[in-house]
């Protein structure tokens, strides 16, 4: 697991993660849960209360696990037949522990969304804390053996997964709280850019050579390329708030339904006040009229 696939596939997972929760967390911030109009209550009704996300962690859990057993010619071996035993494939091992705490969190949440009968935010903020709280003590033993150019990649990796630990269980007092979501959704989508970074780095560079530990500008030149998907990172939540916005407010149904509601309003100052004040005139005078034969006589 730990080659390119085994970092390009949770990257784009991670980022696409990312992706998904900055359109909801601006949604929300922009239309509000309230504005949301009103789920189908016919047949099809019950799709709509699915955990469509906690389903994918677990599908993508359980499928990097079926991965890291069968990826090795001799499977997964705890501990080898000599005296005095030693343990095997230490990093392969900590891989399967980090994707099965994502299968975890995955039905942590489906448990709290289908099978309770209320929601618990707090069962599914807890789970996917405990997964990050398990991840950084993983990814902090699994560079024991790094140098060089590996060493600042999984070093930056895990200053992110840090920082992700923390908003995640800063949230379990405020799960709402736009700030928080904002920054734990760019972080995600840090994770996932940087993984892929990562593979390319490690396994596949683009110039086709090595990049070399000891040269001071290959290290140097990784913070480097940190710091531009950092930029690239900001930039990228910027363009779907953007675009979230113009969608709100000018292409969704709902914008379009209140901006029907609002038409009607806006037409009933014209038109029938004036067309009416000339017939209340003429009635006036007809009864004016009937009133004058019946005083001469």
């Amino acid at each position: 697991m730990g080659k390119f696939s085994g970092h390009i596939y949770p990257g784009l997972y991670l980022f696409s993660y990312g992706l998904h929760q900055a359109t909801v967390v601006f949604k929300t911030r922009i239309v509000g849960d309230s504005s949301c109009p009103p789920r189908s209550k016919g047949r099809w009704a019950r799709l709509w209360e699915i955990a469509y996300g906690g389903w994918v962690k677990i599908v993508t859990g359980s499928l990097f696990t079926v991965y890291v057993v069968f990826c090795l010619d001799d499977g997964m071996v705890l501990m080898n037949r000599n005296v005095p035993p030693r343990f095997m494939y230490p990093k392969e091992w900590q891989h399967l522990t980090m994707f099965i705490l994502l299968s975890l969190s995955g039905c942590a949440d489906v448990m709290s969304k289908n099978l309770l009968p209320r929601r618990c935010v707090l069962l599914e903020k807890g789970a996917l804390v405990l997964t990050f709280h398990v991840l950084l003590m993983l990814f902090v033993s699994h560079v024991k053996d790094s140098t060089g150019v590996e060493l600042q990649v999984h070093c930056l990796l895990i200053l992110v997964v840090f920082l992700l630990m923390l908003v995640l269980t800063v949230e379990l007092w405020a799960p709402s709280a736009f700030p928080l979501l904002l920054i734990e959704t760019f972080l995600f989508l840090m994770m996932g850019s940087w993984l892929v970074q990562a593979g390319f780095i490690l396994y596949r560079p683009v110039t086709g050579y090595p990049w070399q530990d000891d040269d001071i500008s290959d290290i140097m030149f990784v913070t480097t390329f940190f710091c531009w998907h950092t930029m690239t990172n900001a930039l990228c939540l910027l363009g779907i708030y953007g675009i979230s916005s113009f969608w709100h407010h000018h292409c969704s149904p709902s914008s379009k339904l209140a901006r029907s509601k609002e038409a009607p309003y806006c037409m009933s100052t014209e038109g029938p006040a004036y067309t009416l004040l000339p017939e209340v005139e003429h009635s006036e005078k007809d009864d004016q009229a009937r009133l004058l034969p019946e005083s001469s006589a």
